[in-house]
């Protein structure tokens, strides 16, 4: 059976030990009775009702093919998980936990609040500060995972800032043309005031790159110092309303949208 909705689970490929077996592309058909989602009649008559997407397009033809590698599959809107196939989750980070997965200092790490064992080999894509909160993506796809933290395809990623002070529009015009930091100019921020309290202000920010506590550095060169950080979206995904030490497995979509900002199997 198709996974249920409230365990959103991702495929995008079926990967073979090594083995001179495996056969790419797959008929559809095919590669949906490998997953165990039904008989080969079965998952046929699941593309012919229209239930069956490909990189979120409904596939109807039964002659369609797939490379189990590249392609991300769905049912109902829920991907199809085959064992070994690369995985990609969600976490909400909490303060005060570090982003490693083991720590020689003895501090909490996110290994503890992803399933690790389930998923040998699952990583962070990138970090969180120690007391940073807010949106952590996880992956086995070592390629992917490169290529969103490379600076050449300015992955955008958005931070709600609990600043000290009242920033005003001349700060704002300063995150938007560069910040000179101690290792050079910030790339051009979009940045913009949420609210202005008694003596601090909530902002938004987003940047393309990924300098050792950047956003942090930024505020502080305004004589705004950061009192609280949290991230709402890496690239095309958002946090949205995951609890925090919460995890979830991205959608089928999330991830074609990832690869897309990454030019990956296009």
């Amino acid at each position: 059976m198709v996974a249920p909705q409230d365990n959103d689970r991702l495929e995008v490929g079926l990967q073979s030990s090594q083995s001179e077996e495996r056969v790419v592309p797959l008929r559809l058909q095919k590669f949906l009775a490998r997953a165990g989602v039904a008989s080969r009649r079965g998952s046929e008559d699941l593309m012919t009702a229209g239930r069956v997407t490909v990189n979120g397009v409904v596939t109807t033809e039964l002659g369609a093919k797939v490379d189990p590698l590249v392609d991300v599959v769905a049912v109902d809107g829920v991907p199809v998980l085959v064992a070994g196939a690369p995985v990609y989750l969600a976490l909400h980070k909490p303060s005060g936990v570090v982003t490693t997965m083991s720590d020689p200092q003895g501090r909490p790490t996110v290994a503890t609040l992803v399933p690790t064992d389930q998923y040998p080999g699952l990583f962070p894509v990138g970090r969180l500060d120690f007391e940073t909160t807010g949106l952590l993506l996880f992956t086995t796809d070592g390629e992917l995972s490169h290529r969103l933290l490379h600076p050449r395809w300015k992955v955008e990623k958005s931070y709600a800032v609990l600043a000290d002070g009242r920033l005003d529009a001349k700060d704002i015009e300063r995150l938007e043309v560069g910040i000179k930091l101690d290792d050079g100019l910030t790339a051009p921020a979009k940045a913009r005031i949420l609210d202005h309290r008694a003596t601090n202000t909530l902002a938004e920010i987003t940047i393309t790159e990924g300098r050792k506590r950047q956003v942090r550095r930024m505020f502080s060169a305004l004589s705004h110092p950061v009192i609280e950080l949290h991230r709402v979206r890496f690239g095309p995904v958002e946090l949205g309303m995951l609890g925090p030490s919460s995890w979830r497995h991205l959608s089928a979509d999330e991830v074609t949208d990832l690869r897309r900002v990454t030019e990956m199997g296009e």
